[in-house]
């Protein structure tokens, strides 16, 4: 049986076409795919990411525990201030990557991914009983009654304050929500409950998500769309979610990242925090940090007409037909740029960004050329 998000019934009505992904059953569209990629990219979109985990941690020894259980330097967060971080195994390979957020001197926020809760959860268990000051350290997972929705494009701003009124009464205390900047987490009243707003993104375009009990999802959603109507604003699905992020060279777990695969590996080692003490996985990355990779993910595009590349094409060097040299981890038809783009796994000596490749699409191998992240630039 597939999960539901508390916004099940309003993508129902409101055209969404449902699909199974990771387990629940969400919209992967509503109009076409294109049409809403663009609306985020020119004006605003709301997403359902109600399906996400948040896992609460508290107490007096959180910023130690957490220091020790994921890459980045949680010490660096100020009240109300989040950064993107990973969880590690101890050989380095990725369990998951996630967002944590301060929300006060010992409390904090990870918003986790869907596909991931079970495993995220047990994992943190583990390095909780192993932790020496756990009696100091309190996990709540709070992913059944918690939920969020994420509104995102370069119109957003107009009508955040209407939506969230008031100063921010916890986290970083500011004026409106739109005195928040990129990373920043306040709570503001909405219809006289708080809700917490962050200005974070996925899409690569400036926006806000809101995490609240789920009992408030539809009416936020009601009220977002409502306030949005007249910047542009569409809701938009997963299709989209998928285009936007691959555009920006975002990761997905299960695309970019799993359990094999290190941050380093990934291109995602600048939220390694090597110099903060022991934590789980560092012998591995800091041995890659010093001494380099076999393999890395790269962005690449397509350089003449094709179909779309997608996940599990195969790679290969240009000309080269002795063997494959790599695997396409996302890939689609941009529709900002209006050609295929992805990325993909490659031996390191052919991740430099300018290297002929070709994709092998349906039996035909088209050409491509690796690219610097992001691929698509304002």
């Amino acid at each position: 049986m597939l999960k539901r998000t508390p916004l099940f019934d309003v993508h129902v009505r409101s055209g969404g076409r449902m699909v199974e992904f990771g387990g629940w059953e969400m919209p992967v569209q509503y109009t076409s795919i294109v049409d809403e990629h663009l609306a985020v990219r020119k004006a605003a979109g709301i997403f359902d990411i109600a399906h996400m985990g948040e896992v609460m941690v508290s107490g007096e020894a959180a910023a130690d525990f957490l220091n020790h259980s994921l890459t980045n330097d949680i010490r660096k967060l100020f009240i109300g201030l989040g950064q993107y971080t990973l969880m590690c195994n101890e050989r380095g390979g990725v369990v998951d990557d996630l967002y944590a957020y301060r929300l006060g001197e010992n409390e904090y926020l990870l918003i986790i991914n869907a596909s991931r809760i079970d495993a995220d959860v047990e994992w943190l268990n583990q390095l909780w009983n192993a932790f020496p000051a756990r009696e100091k350290v309190t996990l709540r997972n709070v992913s059944d009654t918690t939920g969020a929705v994420a509104i995102q494009g370069p119109a957003v701003s107009t009508f955040i304050n209407s939506c969230f009124t008031g100063k921010s009464t916890g986290g970083l205390h500011v004026e409106c929500a739109n005195d928040l900047k990129k990373n920043e987490i306040g709570q503001f009243d909405f219809n006289g409950d708080l809700v917490w707003v962050s200005r974070t993104g996925y899409t690569g375009e400036d926006g806000f998500e809101v995490v609240a009990e789920n009992g408030l999802l539809t009416a936020i959603w009601d009220k977002v769309c409502e306030s949005g109507k007249a910047s542009g604003l569409v809701p938009a699905g997963l299709g989209a979610r998928d285009t936007l992020r691959t555009e920006v060279c975002y990761p997905l777990y299960g695309h970019e990242l799993d359990e094999n695969t290190t941050p380093i590996e990934a291109g995602v080692g600048s939220f390694v925090a090597l110099d903060k003490g022991d934590f789980v996985g560092k012998t591995t990355l800091a041995s890659q940090k010093a001494g380099g990779v076999t393999r890395k993910c790269v962005a690449f595009k397509m350089t003449d007409k094709s179909p779309p590349p997608r996940p599990q094409y195969t790679i290969w060097k240009a000309g080269d037909t002795s063997a494959p040299i790599g695997t396409v981890v996302s890939g689609t038809q941009s529709p900002s740029l209006s050609l295929g783009i992805g990325m993909g796994y490659v031996p390191a000596t052919d991740a430099k960004p300018g290297t002929p490749l070709e994709i092998e699409i349906r039996g035909r191998r088209f050409p491509a050329v690796t690219v610097g992240k992001p691929i698509y630039r304002k």
